[in-house]
């Protein structure tokens, strides 16, 4: 399930490092931890949807090992970031 397009920009500008970043950990971050959320209550609506389990895994994955690369080069950046977007570390 992609992001709509007006939330996709609006994580993009609030977790920007500079003026043209799309790239980064933190917009990175950011945007899979929508794409988690989201996958989150569709599963709780469907529970036997085994194919968005594995994707919710495989994202779930990749989001934890960006947040370990952030942790281990930036670590106040890390921490900020974990506060504003509500995770538990």
């Amino acid at each position: 399930m992609p992001l709509d397009k007006n939330v996709k920009e609006q994580l993009i500008e609030k977790y920007r490092v500079t003026e043209n970043d799309t790239g980064s950990s933190e917009v990175q971050i950011s945007l899979l931890t929508s794409r988690i959320n989201s996958l989150t209550d569709h599963l709780r609506n469907n529970k036997h949807d085994q194919s968005s389990k594995r994707g919710l895994l495989k994202l779930v994955g990749t989001r934890r090992k960006l947040l370990r690369y952030l942790r281990s080069t930036n670590p106040d950046r890390y921490i900020t970031l974990i506060n504003d977007l509500g995770l538990r570390k």
